[in-house]
């Protein structure tokens, strides 16, 4: 259970953290509010830390998983907004990339030691 938090959790931050940076390319409001983007730092830094702690504590203290978890599930948040939002396509190398990223979270998720 403290896992599948932790996964939602950074899941729900690399959300935020992605309209965060990458919104002032696709709307003016972000462009025009840059601190009160810089404000949202702060409760996404604590959805960042609450996320490594549930995963750690999901994974039996274990900080390397955690770790691989955030990463590749940030990799897999970008790939499909950035298509999504910025029609970017997957491309081949992309797609291979987002494949890792799926593989990375699948093996610490999966294997415990």
């Amino acid at each position: 259970m403290r896992l599948l938090l932790g996964i939602l959790l950074f899941l729900l931050a690399h959300i935020i953290t992605f309209f965060q940076l990458n919104g002032q390319f696709k709307w003016e409001w972000f462009s025009k509010h840059e601190w009160v983007l810089a404000l949202m730092g702060i409760p996404i830094s604590f959805l960042y830390i609450w996320a490594t702690k549930s995963t750690v504590n999901g994974l039996d203290g274990l900080l390397w998983p955690a770790r691989f978890i955030g990463f590749g599930v940030g990799m897999i948040v970008y790939a499909v907004l950035v298509s999504y939002y910025f029609n970017e396509g997957i491309t081949l190398k992309t797609l291979i990339s987002l494949l890792l990223a799926i593989a990375l979270v699948f093996i610490q998720v999966m294997m415990k030691n």
